[in-house]
């Protein structure tokens, strides 16, 4: 028995929900996630959008072949790449290469670095924590004043990082290679949105700034914007890959989480111990419950609970030990209307989803509790 609850359907984010908001590299983050037990809401807050026939491109390509710069920094593969494309488009691929030869170039990390030696040419140095603000430091502690810089722009500004070089004395030109827009599809993200105000989500994760600032923007065009900041705020999880992604909801208040490494593996594994920290756990009839989004762990066994049922037994738990009246729980019941006969038939329901029917004890023309241990129950007396 302890080697199949071992079994990754009941890893650490088993009875989790978690909403994911990329748009690059959302089927391996889903895959991850999915991978320790979550359930996966899909919502893609934008899409890429490549600019090879774009005028600011050509423009800052033109420029940088005319002109060579002293630095190149390149922020991300797919846009470095994107880059070195649009120009053989152009017809300026060769002169493009050939002018950044002889430029030295910072790569923000390992997969920069391979874009830029599958395109023939070799970085100077790369940050070992693949974060900007490393590349930034550098740059400014060795000195920029007089110093022309190419920066290739990853579809958001970077915040603080092309001022901070200006204010240093250099000059900038920015490539932006692509560009983020409103995805197509705005069907996901407005189910996640009512989701998160739901609570039916316990997490929604965030691998760029742009992707929360959209998300933001969306629930604002639809008046849910306090909402969904209230949510985040407090019972849904908001998850960031890094600082610089945290930025828009920062902006708004919001507390995140991020992992010490600005990656998905441990932007996962950051939510495998962020979420079952905070699930409820109780002592209920010699069992311990420890309760979590859609599912229920009874003694570290998985027990899946339909939404009304979860619902009622959240009501139950805010008060654990305490009776809680059929008409407090019918409110608990979303959609429930008016008849006290749902609250019978999804505590029925409830009870065979935990599989230990004396959890919760009826108390007749009054209501449920949930059946505290006399030891819990004294202590939340004390408490």
């Amino acid at each position: 028995m302890d080697d199949e609850r071992q079994r990754p359907d009941h890893g650490p984010l088993a009875g989790f929900t978690v909403g994911v908001t990329a748009a690059r590299r959302a089927d391996e983050l889903g895959a991850l996630l999915e991978r320790r037990g979550a359930v996966v809401l899909h919502a893609p807050a934008l899409r890429i959008v490549p600019l090879a026939d774009d005028s600011e491109l050509l423009a800052a390509t033109k420029d940088i072949i005319g002109q060579a710069p002293d630095i190149a920094v390149a922020t991300t593969a797919i846009g470095f790449r994107g880059w070195v494309e649009a120009a053989d488009g152009w017809g300026l691929g060769e002169d493009l290469l050939a002018r950044l030869r002889g430029v030295r170039i910072l790569a923000r990390g390992p997969k920069v670095k391979g874009a830029i030696r599958a395109a023939g040419l070799t970085e100077a140095w790369s940050p070992a924590s693949e974060s900007l603000a490393e590349v930034l430091d550098l740059l400014l502690e060795e000195g920029v004043d007089g110093l022309r810089i190419a920066v290739q722009l990853h579809g958001e500004p970077l915040p603080g990082f092309v001022e901070s070089l200006r204010a240093g004395g250099a000059e900038v030109v920015g490539v932006p290679v692509y560009r983020w827009l409103p995805p197509e599809d705005i069907g996901p993200v407005d189910r996640l949105l009512d989701a998160t105000v739901a609570r039916t989500l316990d997490a929604v994760t965030f691998t760029s700034a742009p992707a929360a600032a959209s998300l933001l923007s969306r629930a604002e065009e639809r008046g849910l914007l306090d909402d969904v900041l209230a949510a985040l705020g407090h019972d849904v999880l908001p998850a960031c890959v890094g600082p610089v992604t945290a930025l828009p909801l920062q902006a708004r208040g919001i507390d995140t989480v991020q992992p010490e490494r600005f990656r998905l593996g441990p932007l996962v594994q950051l939510l495998g111990q962020e979420l079952p920290a905070r699930a409820r756990s109780l002592p209920v009839a010699g069992h311990r419950l420890e309760i979590r989004g859609h599912a229920v762990l009874v003694d570290g066994v998985l027990r899946p609970v339909p939404p009304a049922g979860m619902s009622l037994l959240r009501a139950l738990s805010r008060r654990p030990g305490w009776v809680v009246a059929r008409a407090e729980l019918l409110r608990a019941l979303p959609g429930a209307g008016r008849d006290e006969h749902a609250v019978e038939t999804a505590m029925a329901r409830l009870r065979s989803a935990l599989g230990a029917p004396k959890l919760i004890q009826t108390v007749v023309k009054r209501g449920y509790r949930l059946a505290l241990d006399p030891v819990a129950e004294s202590k939340y007396a004390d408490g």
